[in-house]
Parts: C-alpha cells; sequence; structure tokens
C-alpha cells in the first residue's frame, strides 16, 4: 500500500491527482470495448459465440446461450440447504427495503385550473449483468433481479459469464430465478451489454440495462446510453474507511481486503485518519491477515497499484476527502459516526460505526449494492428501484383552463418566435 500524509512534500498536489483518477475512463479499455460493441451489433449470435471462446473458454452455440429450464431446476435441486436459507433472507429483506421505495402516481390542479400529474409504469423488458468468472456474484442477481421485480417488469433478461464448461455457478442461477429472471443466458463482458443493447437473434433488446461489472463492461454501457437506457456506471469495487481512535484496526483491515479480493485488479481502497498510530496499527493487521486470505494474489495486485493509507491533518479534511473521492462504499469508524455521515454527501453507501462492514450492504441489509464508482457517486445515487420504472407527465386542459393561460402561452410564442405554437392554443378558443 502506499502512505500519504499531510506534511510530506507536494502532499496537496499528490492528493489532487490521487482525486483525479478514476477507473471509468481508460482509453485502451474503451477502445477495445468500442469495438467488441461494434462486432456485436454486425455479427450478432456468432460474435457472442466467438467472445465466450475467447474470453470464456467455452464452446457455445447461438442455441446454447441461454441457460434452459432443466438446467435452472438443476441448479436449484444442487444448492444446499444452508446457502438456501440465506438467499431466502437476503431476498426477503431486499424485497420489504424496495417496496418502500416504489414511485407512485399523483394528480392535481396548477393555477388555471389545468389537471396535471405523473405516472409511473414499470420498464416491460430490461436487461441485467451479473458478473460471474473468479467470483459468480449470486448477490448480485439479489440486489438487481429482485428490484426489477419489485418494480413490476414482465420480461427480466440476465446476462452473466459462463466457467470453460460452459456451466454457470448453481447458486447464482437459483438466486436468480427466485429473483424473478425470466430469461438467463451464459453471455458475459461488453459484448452481453451490447447483445441486451443492440439485440440478435437469440437475445431481444431491451429499453434498460441494470448492473455492475469490470472496466470492459463499464466502458459498453457508457458507450451505448442513448440506444438504451443505463442505469448507472458501477465498476470495480471500492472502499474508503475513516478512521479515529475508537476504530478497531483489525475490523478495517479485514474490510479493505474484502474490497481488493474481487479480482479485477481494477479494485481501490483507501484508509483516511488523522492518526499515525491507527494507520501503522491498520498496516500490520493487512500485513497479518493477508496470507490467511485465499485470494491473496488477487488482494496483492490492488494493494500495489490502488491502495492508500493516508494521514489528513483534521477530521473536516477527511470527511472532505471522502466527499471528494465519492467511493462507493464509505465505511465510517469514527466518534460520533452518525454526525460525520450527515457532511458525507457523495458515497454510494455509508457504514457506521465498527459492527457494520461493507459485506453486510453485499449480502444482507436490504439496500442494493449495485453503486456508482470511480467517482461517479459526486453525481450518480445507488441502484433503487424507482429506476426500474419509467415516468410520464400528464396533462389535461378544460376550455376554461386554455382561456386563463392563453395570454402567456401567446407571450412566450411570440418572443420565441414560434408563431404556430401560439395559434395552436388561440385556435381552440376561436
Amino acid at each position: 500500500m502506499k502512505t500519504l500524509r499531510h506534511t510530506d512534500a507536494g502532499y496537496a498536489r499528490k492528493l489532487d491527482r490521487l482525486c483525479a483518477a478514476s477507473s471509468l475512463f481508460d482509453a485502451k479499455i474503451e477502445a477495445s470495448a468500442r469495438a467488441i460493441v461494434n462486432r456485436v451489433a454486425v455479427k450478432g449470435d456468432p460474435a457472442l459465440v466467438a467472445f465466450a471462446k475467447k474470453f470464456d473458454g467455452a464452446t457455445l452455440t447461438a442455441k446454447t446461450l441461454r441457460v434452459s429450464e432443466a438446467e435452472l431446476a438443476s441448479a436449484s435441486k444442487s444448492v444446499t440447504g444452508k446457502l438456501r436459507a440465506a438467499i431466502r433472507l437476503a431476498h426477503r429483506n431486499i424485497t420489504q427495503f424496495h417496496k418502500r421505495g416504489l414511485r407512485k402516481g399523483w394528480s392535481g390542479r396548477n393555477a388555471q385550473g389545468a389537471r396535471v400529474g405523473e405516472k409511473y409504469d414499470s420498464f416491460a423488458r430490461v436487461g441485467i449483468y451479473i458478473p460471474g468468472g473468479t467470483a459468480p456474484l449470486m448477490s448480485t442477481a439479489l440486489m438487481t433481479v429482485t428490484l426489477a421485480k419489485v418494480a413490476g417488469c414482465k420480461e427480466i433478461v440476465v446476462c452473466t459469464p459462463c466457467g470453460k464448461d460452459g456451466t454457470v455457478n448453481s447458486g447464482l442461477l437459483h438466486a436468480a430465478k427466485l429473483a424473478g429472471a425470466t430469461e438467463i443466458y451464459r453471455v458475459g463482458g461488453a459484448h452481453a451489454i451490447a447483445a441486451m443493447a443492440h439485440g440478435t437473434k437469440t437475445i431481444a433488446p431491451v429499453q434498460k440495462i441494470f448492473g455492475p461489472g469490470n472496466a470492459y463492461v463499464v466502458a459498453a454501457k457508457r458507450l451505448l446510453v442513448g440506444r438504451v437506457s443505463i442505469d448507472l456506471l458501477p465498476g470495480p469495487s471500492e472502499v474508503l474507511v475513516l478512521a479515529d481512535g475508537t476504530a478497531n484496526p483489525a475490523f478495517a483491515a479485514a474490510d479493505i481486503l474484502a474490497q481488493a479480493e474481487h479480482g479485477s485488479g481494477h479494485e481501490r481502497c483507501w484508509l483516511v485518519s488523522t492518526s499515525a498510530k491507527v494507520i501503522g496499527a491498520v498496516e500490520k493487521e493487512i500485513a497479518k491477515q493477508l496470507p490467511q486470505r485465499s485470494r491473496r494474489d488477487y488482494i496483492r495486485k490492488v494493494l500495489a497499484k490502488n491502495a492508500w493509507l493516508i494521514q489528513v491533518a483534521s477530521r473536516a479534511e477527511a470527511i472532505a476527502l471522502a466527499n471528494r473521492l465519492a467511493p462507493e462504499h464509505c465505511e465510517v469508524m469514527l466518534k460520533d459516526a452518525a454526525a460525520a455521515a450527515k457532511q458525507i454527501t457523495t458515497a454510494g453507501a455509508l457504514f457506521l460505526g465498527n459492527f457494520s462492514p461493507t459485506v453486510t450492504g453485499d449480502y444482507v441489509a436490504g439496500p442494493s449494492h449495485t453503486l456508482p464508482t470511480g467517482g461517479a457517486g459526486a453525481s450518480f445515487p445507488g441502484l433503487t428501484v424507482d429506476m426500474f420504472q419509467r415516468r410520464t407527465s400528464v396533462v389535461q386542459f378544460t376550455p376554461a383552463a386554455l382561456k386563463k393561460s392563453i395570454a402567456a402561452i401567446e407571450q412566450f410564442a411570440g418572443v420565441e418566435g414560434l408563431d404556430a405554437h401560439g395559434r395552436s392554443a388561440s385556435i381552440r378558443l376561436d
């Protein structure tokens, strides 16, 4: 891990470079993703089959891209009772949380008596990307598909990578089916995003795409905004731990290791503290715990490349830095964490105190763990159920309401030089 202290020469300049870095904008990754997207747009299913061979080592055909009902039934049967119970528990919490977030239509009258309002309709067909590969994220299936089901989406398409033998993790399949997936395809990476956006002979296009992914998946989503609606930009995982003397160094170290183990190599981790003692204790704990972790090789890459121990001058500076970095996960291990949390306005999710590790949000708490990364939290919130609803405004004028509004309409039309606009209203009052 790299260490940066407020007493270092060039501290402000180094901090500026650190805050400017983003996992979302890489020219080489974007160029590769663009080539993949264009290939799928032109070639369709054959491109998906070719990319499955290239990236996953799997031999597929257009007919085997979709996971069959028989495979889904077999996968569910193979899931252990304990895992089945854990999936049910998480699914219940997620469902209950997001039912509270559904938007409801309303109607009222404006000052001239016209009826105005909004209505909300679920997207008819949505696409959800679930990362697989070295870590098949069945939790992500619950944290995305469940929201689509709660919102009332009729067609819920899931794309996820397969292994070299063409299979998809049984727990992931069971979780996706339980949550409400109506179609599941063994297609991963940027080509999955392209397939859901452009459509192929096998995979019909969707209206909106959701879900986290690696840097190539995020790049593909950015490239396809406009052709299809996109939820947010949830890329490689991040955690920022704000720690003072009340923090448990072992806990903070464990949480940093947890976020670094995903495997893409683009994950980012920060520990921010006013205390050199706390920073030293966390560093020692990381060195102590790392050899015990099964994915230590993945973790070491992240610690060497994208992990920082930062000593700041004050608590206020620590909070300001958190807001500049806009981390995906922000753990607040500070005295009076709730007060500090009120000042943190850009984090994807906040975890308060020593007993709220990020993993609780990853798996069971209830809010979706699909969150903005790479600084996008400054502009984007985490995934919510209302993102699966499409808003439409509704306007209904009566003759009386139009008569009361005509003078203002004609003023706007006259100044803007759009006389046909004005006449389209006044003709109704002749």
